[in-house]
């Protein structure tokens, strides 16, 4: 058996491109402190740094390739990978607090659209009265469907009607409002839309 304690780490990656995971855990075993402590430094926290090490072992894991031992040592290549990785983590977390931070001011900044509100406070205040001028069949049974969210059969239930005159009543009832909405200036007729 094979001393992988013994292999240089050029040897160590070419062991981990043929899948032996011993090989991987020596090389973790030798440079992985060094590569978190770099992180850590960078980051500044314990987890994140521990997931930036895991991440550069497993690339390592999966392109051996990418290590070329006459460019340099291994540790020094996992530590360009870690800072790497790094900095990137860095670039999103400050990109992604930047754009929570614009769209946190934009929101603030957005005025109320005083006049939209005005105009449906208005219609629903308008709406209420001609709700209320219906024959009272008719607005009984509009409320139960439309405001009470009951169905017809519910509502025919309930009134203790036919649900064919329900269903006459509350479309006698939804003309009437229409035409008073077009009469007050808040709404088409059919055909205009």
């Amino acid at each position: 058996m094979e001393h992988l304690k013994d292999f240089s780490d050029a040897a160590l990656v070419m062991a981990v491109g043929r899948w032996r995971e011993d090989a991987l855990a020596e090389a973790y075993r030798r440079h992985a402190g060094a590569s978190f402590a770099l992180a850590r430094r960078l980051l500044g926290d314990k987890e994140r740094a521990e997931e930036i090490v895991q991440e550069v072992f497993i690339r390592l894991w999966h392109r051996p390739d990418r290590f070329d031992p006459e460019r340099g040592s291994l540790r020094s290549y996992l530590l360009a990978q870690t800072h790497g990785r790094s900095v990137d983590l860095l670039r999103s977390e400050t990109s992604r607090r930047r754009r929570e931070e614009r769209d946190a001011r934009q929101t603030a900044e957005s005025p109320p659209d005083i006049e939209r509100e005005v105009i449906d406070l208005t219609v629903a205040e308008r709406m209420k009265g001609i709700v209320a001028e219906l024959p009272v069949e008719e607005r009984k049974a509009i409320e139960l469907a439309y405001f009470g969210g009951h169905t017809y059969r519910q509502v025919a239930v309930m009134l203790d009607t036919p649900e064919g005159t329900v269903k006459s009543r509350i479309r006698s009832g939804l003309r009437r409002m229409r035409q008073s909405l077009v009469d007050a200036g808040m709404g088409t007729t059919w055909g205009e839309s």
